[in-house]
């Protein structure tokens, strides 16, 4: 495993970070609270990651309505170790509850999610979302106050655009968006400030909800269990022609490298200077394999083009 410190916040993640989106929910859908991976299937996967040496766990208040965090702090007490961890805040914890960045509910969730996760602080801190109803310079304040009472290491800004970024003033230690060989949309002008402001870099849905692994096969069904059965809409725009015959080719060029399409999908992404971290949200232990293989495929920039050029 290798290690890197996140922008500026003096706190060093592993490259590759256990994202925990899936325990007990597929990440903050109330109308998929309770599904997701069980606490034994939750500890299966952390304990595997922790044998990997992935030493940075990410999860969010309203993962499976606070089922994540629960079960993170249940397997922390009962192994004993501890991860960097880091949460998020914005979202509903549940159907008819409320949202948003205020500073008095940023404080509230915050005291929440160290109750069940079962620790003092948190290393990093997330906004889940911008919030349009609350003045970015209050939640900056407020995150500011919560870095100086030693309740959270660091913050950052999660599904941030450029015009967030600018009126942030480098004030977020990192940015935690989408980004893959499928969703490009962060090389405009997110990507361009964190590397002008020396941010911190960890992107998240790095393979496209299965797609850049190869899990979906034109004109069949999507398996069941599947992103495309639960939750398809993030994804729906990707079924065309020109991605299935960039999937292709993506398969064709693993397959000369010896390795699988995740492997090169995640090799892709680390091999960007400016990406600190990927975030990888696994449903079964042997999912974090390809990401710890592609630490180990170094793509030189020649090679970085012309894997995006296969969806251009």
């Amino acid at each position: 495993m290798d290690y890197r410190p996140l922008g500026r916040s003096g706190i060093e993640v592993s490259r590759v970070i256990l994202g925990c989106g899936n325990f007990g929910g597929i990440g903050s859908a109330p109308e998929l609270f309770g599904q997701g991976e069980s606490d034994e299937e939750a500890a299966v996967i952390m304990d595997r990651a922790w044998e990997l040496a992935i030493t940075t766990f990410d999860t969010a208040d309203a993962y499976g309505g606070g089922r994540s965090e629960a079960a993170i702090g249940r397997w922390l007490a009962a192994r004993g170790v501890r991860p960097v961890l880091t949460t998020k805040t914005f979202n509903p914890m549940g159907p008819g509850e409320d949202s948003g960045l205020a500073p008095e509910r940023i404080r509230r969730q915050l005291g929440s999610s160290l109750e069940r996760l079962g620790v003092e602080h948190v290393d990093l801190y997330l906004t889940h979302a911008p919030d349009p109803e609350t003045p970015l310079a209050e939640t900056l304040e407020a995150l500011d106050e919560l870095v100086a009472e030693g309740r959270i290491g660091a913050y950052g800004g999660a599904n941030v655009d450029g015009a967030v970024l600018r009126e942030a003033s480098g004030r977020y230690a990192w940015v935690q968006n989408s980004y893959s060989l499928l969703d490009r949309a962060d090389e405009v002008e997110v990507l361009p400030l964190v590397e002008g402001h020396g941010l911190g870099y960890t992107p998240f849905s790095p393979l496209s909800g299965g797609w850049l692994a190869g899990r979906y096969r034109r004109g069949e069904a999507p398996p069941a269990g599947s992103r495309m059965t639960m939750r398809p809409e993030p994804y729906a725009h990707l079924d065309r022609k020109e991605v299935w015959r960039g999937l292709d080719e993506l398969r064709r060029g693993a397959e000369a490298r010896g390795v699988d399409m995740p492997t090169l999908a995640y090799a892709w992404l680390l091999s960007d200077p400016r990406v600190t971290a990927v975030v990888v949200g696994p449903r079964r232990p042997e999912h974090l394999e390809p990401a710890i293989r592609a630490l180990e495929l170094e793509l030189d920039e020649a090679e970085r083009t012309e894997l995006a050029g296969l969806f251009s």
